[in-house]
């Protein structure tokens, strides 16, 4: 299964939650191989600080596009892959989703965030490969936790009226642990297994199983 997380947008979120993802995955006995096409290189900078600080599992983190498409090619690899992507490298983001399994995109409870995936919806459309029946899923993330702020509400009602995609059941919300765990190499679940990022994430984790 090869899953693609990216939005047009900056800020979504996606390097939290393809990392996230990833840990999770990389438990299974089957492991998991992670790709990051972004030039920023956020991944491959976080999984950088989790292995200096001794931190398991460890697993790989490839900038080669090419190595990506060789595995998605290849019958024989059990490995599930984790694709972190953005804008900036428009030509390996095309090629991405046009070989994904499945495409994940984070959205930000903003107007702004809405349009720009109205947007990447259209790119998305153009590049998969129409023989194959790729999951195209959405989610709310960074929500807001103060109940009586309504633009989350209101971007989960617009996220699903948009065409071309599946709006999940589920949101991420604006926490200080996914901050934390990032910056030290660890998945929400690793850093406070009990915490409300580690449920989020978690049931995330299982929709997508």
């Amino acid at each position: 299964m090869l899953t693609v997380v990216g939005n047009l947008k900056g800020g979504t979120g996606k390097s939290t939650v393809a990392f996230n993802l990833a840990v999770w995955l990389a438990y299974d006995k089957a492991g998991v191989m992670a790709f990051d096409l972004d030039p920023q290189c956020t991944l491959v900078d976080v999984c950088e600080v989790r292995e200096e600080d001794g931190f398991e599992p460890i697993f790989k983190v490839s900038t080669d596009l090419t190595e990506l498409e060789t595995m998605a090619l290849d019958k024989k690899c059990k490995h599930p892959i984790i694709v972190d992507m953005s804008a900036s490298n428009m030509p390996a983001m095309e090629k991405a989703i046009s070989i994904a399994d499945r495409i994940l995109i984070p959205v930000q409870p903003s107007q702004a965030d809405i349009w720009s995936t109205q947007r990447f919806l259209k790119i998305v459309n153009n590049c998969l490969d129409k023989k194959k029946k790729t999951e195209v899923l959405g989610f709310i993330n960074r929500a807001d936790t103060h109940v009586g702020v309504r633009e989350t509400d209101e971007a989960e009602q617009a996220l699903q009226m948009l065409q071309g995609v599946k709006a999940m059941d589920i949101r991420l919300y604006q926490r200080t642990a996914y901050r934390r765990s990032f910056s030290e190499g660890l998945g929400v679940f690793e850093l406070d297994p009990m915490g409300k990022a580690s449920k989020e994430m978690k049931k995330l984790a299982a929709m997508l199983d």
